[in-house]
């Protein structure tokens, strides 16, 4: 026992903390690779990620009770699962900011298209929550009217950004605000898989195994990057750029919140630090492309592969630790799972037919295949989404995949009022009701480019035919 307390006294807390932490996290991520690997999760599509979480989650409360009990310290701390999904969330989105867009028209995707059905899917789902969570609020007097909000974040954007928003919230006075947020995200995660499979099963689309990709080495070491052969590791020169980055985005942030004063406004521009970092990537990739033009550059730096393998692993452990970061002892009233049994079920079934009707109309000769994209990410995150289209679409044939990355840069424009909503809908009820007013407006406007301009979408019903495909006779 002493000797217990002293090393956890000591080195512990300092160093062998986080590497402890870490193994742990290794050791539920393989236990959960191996569940996975058994039949009725693998048909199921169930992530990797969200088995280790919950088994995680588990063994949490296990060992914390255990370690509370006889020794006078927690094992598996709250802080830092919570800070991993905090920071997992940016890094993540600055790799994938780094990245080089595909020249020479290789994207057959539809930017503007894609971008407005994933605002106006956000928008359908911030009504719905809203229409919830104030219905709520007039029976259960004291529940935050404004929480619906979080629909769409947890279904639309996943566990970092639902936490931070819901983190922001619990310190504005709504008690179990980042766990909240937490529940949605999963709950949107495991409605990915419920509605995907469902949606392939009944239509019959076929589905394929699973193959194994083939990676040339010119992935990893084409003629125009740094060699693998420098003096310093190619990977190490990604993480760099991304660890640099986020540097940036840290000094900014910091600037940001001196200047402005204390108070939701400076706690709501740490919570978007993730998109702050996406912009900043943006701005270092931009530079990098201007000094290569200028031949001071001589080589290009990023790789699209190994920052691939950097969102990977962050988004992995993110997932894990979201889940672990959760209190459930914080969500111990009636009304907090009433709402969160409402929004679950509610935003499964809205964003399933909404997604179903607009790609049926606006995404024809490969409908399937762009529904399994876009609803795997509006329920869940981008990983869901690919993984679904894996299923009926392994290669990559249809624009599906590109439309999701397209979308998603063209989502960060039209998007922008949602995340202004977010910063001041919690201030007053004033603010809770005009900005359900202004959801509902913005989403028939979004809903109207998006199925009826022709003059932007298509000649007829939203139509534009695939890269190098002929229009087809109805």
């Amino acid at each position: 026992m002493n000797i217990l307390s002293n090393f956890l006294t000591s080195d512990y807390n300092y160093t062998w903390m986080i590497i402890c932490q870490i193994g742990i996290i290794s050791v539920i991520l393989l236990l959960g690779n191996t569940i996975r690997r058994l039949t009725f999760f693998k048909k199921m599509l169930i992530p990797t990620a969200i088995i280790a979480g919950f088994i995680g989650l588990g063994l949490k409360y296990l060992i914390n009770f255990i370690s509370n009990s006889y020794f006078d310290f927690t094992l598996m701390p709250n802080e830092f699962y919570e800070s991993i999904t905090y920071h997992g969330i940016a890094i993540g989105f600055i790799a994938m900011g780094l990245k080089e867009e595909k020249k020479n028209g290789a994207f057959q995707g539809h930017p503007f298209k894609s971008g407005l059905l994933i605002v106006s899917t956000y928008l359908l789902q911030g009504v719905i929550g809203l229409t919830i969570t104030i219905i709520i609020a007039f029976i259960f007097t004291g529940f935050p009217n404004y929480s619906g909000i979080i629909l769409p974040l947890g279904f639309g954007q996943g566990p970092g950004q639902a936490g931070n928003i819901g983190g922001v919230y619990e310190q504005a006075g709504f008690i179990g605000g980042k766990s909240f947020g937490l529940m949605i995200a999963i709950m949107g995660t495991i409605s990915a898989s419920i509605g995907g499979i469902f949606y392939i099963n009944k239509n019959k689309v076929e589905r394929k195994n699973d193959t194994n990709n083939t990676y040339t080495e010119a992935l990893v070491d084409s003629d125009k990057e740094i060699s693998l052969s420098e003096s310093i590791d190619k990977f190490t020169i990604q993480v760099s750029l991304v660890g640099f980055t986020y540097l940036l985005t840290f000094g900014f942030i910091y600037l940001v919140t001196r200047i402005l004063p204390a108070g939701s406004i400076s706690s709501l521009v740490w919570g978007f630090n993730f998109l702050i970092g996406m912009l900043f990537a943006i701005l270092v990739k931009l530079v990098m492309k201007f000094l290569r033009k200028k031949n001071i550059m001589k080589h290009k730096y990023t790789n699209n592969y190994m920052l691939n393998r950097i969102t990977g692993i962050v988004f992995d452990f993110m997932v894990i630790c979201s889940i672990m970061a959760i209190e459930v002892e914080k969500l111990n009233s009636k009304e907090m799972w009433i709402t969160l049994a409402l929004l679950g079920v509610i935003g499964l079934f809205s964003t399933y037919f909404y997604v179903k009707f607009i790609v049926k109309k606006c995404f024809i000769g490969y409908e399937h295949e762009a529904f399994a994209v876009f609803y795997g990410n509006l329920t869940g995150t981008a990983s869901d989404g690919i993984a679904l289209l894996r299923e009926i679409d392994p290669e990559f044939k249809t624009p599906a995949s590109d439309d999701l990355v397209t979308g998603s840069s063209t989502a960060i424009m039209f998007g922008f009022p949602i995340l202004l909503i977010t910063g001041i809908i919690n201030t007053s009820n004033l603010w809770t009701y005009l900005s359900y007013v202004l959801l509902i407006v913005l989403f028939f406007v979004f809903f109207y480019f998006l199925y009826f301009f022709k003059g932007v979408i298509g000649k007829k019903k939203g139509v534009i035919p695939l890269a190098g495909e002929e229009k087809k006779d109805e």
